[in-house]
């Protein structure tokens, strides 16, 4: 019987196994298949606090792992196939064996919803990024044509973070208009470094060949001109997908299959928490969701005192 079980691997997951962890409830962390998640994907880290010179993504989930383990936390790198949480102790199949648990945190983060054209895997972090807070002020960005692919909030957003650092901004959608919220919209559309390609879509991200983005192939949706745009970035800003499959039907989800909490970390489930990128659709930063995982820890620390009295 574990005290605590954590599924992800992520800035919330391994905080809230070291919360947990330091608090002596020697909590199990299933790494899913993505050890680390998402940010192990980011070459370099500069906005996670304590690191001046910033850290590579993999290093500093490295780090997050080994300073959990040394208080106890064990790690387990299988995947969770499905979860009973109709009664406690909540039962969790994991690469066919069940686990039983006292109290559980979803820590399973979010993945990038991919444009799916060639060019875009094989370049990643050489280029292609989906992240402008996290990337955007990296050398090989600065002073270079970019372009953002998107027409949303989070796209205007990415597209106005850019023009710091970026010569000219491109702002690629495929419509006529911008889906974002009037103001941002306007405040997008106002700036003078971002110039909108309307009406358009990406269908190759060069250079697979230089192993580093050179430009993007671009196709008018309404013509079928084809068109090439020289860039030194690539980024992709058309949403997110939770990975929150596994809990449809069990813990509450909204439209777009985000956890909903409820007062602090808990779910609608007792004793089953959320912390990170599955229930944040907002702010999505490596700092955030490792603040969300010390809240989930200490929420799911309390239930359990709560629980034994």
């Amino acid at each position: 019987m574990e005290k605590v079980v954590i599924i992800g691997s992520g800035p919330a997951g391994w905080t809230a196994a070291l919360y947990t962890a330091r608090a002596q409830l020697a909590p199990l962390v299933l790494t899913g298949q993505q050890p680390g998640g998402l940010l192990t994907t980011t070459s370099i880290v500069e906005n996670f606090p304590g690191f001046p010179e910033g850290v590579d993504g993999y290093e500093l989930m490295t780090r997050m792992q080994k300073q959990a383990e040394r208080f106890g936390a064990k790690t387990s790198f299988g995947v969770v196939e499905s979860v009973d949480f109709s009664q406690r102790p909540f039962t969790l199949v994991v690469d066919g064996e069940k686990v039983a648990a006292e109290t559980v945190i979803i820590a399973t983060g979010a993945s990038h919803k991919p444009l799916g054209v060639h060019g875009e895997h094989e370049l990643e972090t050489k280029g292609v990024t989906y992240c402008a807070t996290c990337d955007g002020a990296l050398p090989a960005f600065r002073h270079q044509p970019l372009v953002v692919v998107g027409g949303g909030d989070s796209a205007c957003e990415e597209a106005q973070y850019l023009t710091r650092f970026g010569s000219i901004v491109y702002l690629v959608h495929r419509r006529d208009s911008l889906r974002a919220s009037k103001i941002m919209a306007e405040r997008t559309l106002a700036n003078p470094k971002i110039k909108p390609i309307w009406d358009s879509a990406i269908t190759e991200i060069l250079d697979v060949q230089k192993d580093t983005v050179t430009g993007v192939k671009l196709k008018h949706l309404k013509t079928g001109v084809e068109s090439l745009l020289p860039v030194a970035g690539v980024f992709i800003a058309i949403g997110h997908v939770p990975n929150t499959e596994l809990f449809r039907g069990i813990i509450t989800l909204d439209e777009n299959g985000f956890v909903v909490p409820e007062p602090g970390t808990m779910t609608n489930v007792p004793g089953v928490f959320v912390a990170g990128d599955c229930a944040d659709h907002i702010y999505r930063q490596a700092v955030t969701a490792a603040g969300a995982g010390c809240a989930a820890a200490i929420d799911a620390e309390r239930f359990l005192a709560a629980a034994s009295r």
